[in-house]
């Protein structure tokens, strides 16, 4: 079995709620915790991949910006 690296992305959306989400396949997740959150969007996108699997391609790459707002 092929292991592959992916990038959570995790928000606090609350007092005690995590969102995850991996931009490189698009699933979502949450989580009562970080890890909680890390842990349930690794079985959602394991379970994604086995029925929509992807061609392995490049790493991406993420950059920060600054924006204005008013």
């Amino acid at each position: 079995m092929e292991k592959r690296t992916y990038t959570a992305v995790i928000n606090k959306e609350g007092e005690h709620f995590y969102s995850a989400k991996c931009p490189e396949v698009g699933t979502e997740s949450q989580g009562a915790s970080v890890n909680d959150a890390l842990k349930n969007l690794k079985e959602a996108t394991e379970v994604y991949l086995s029925v929509f699997p992807i061609k392995k391609a490049g790493r991406p790459i993420f950059k920060t910006f600054d924006v204005k707002v008013k």
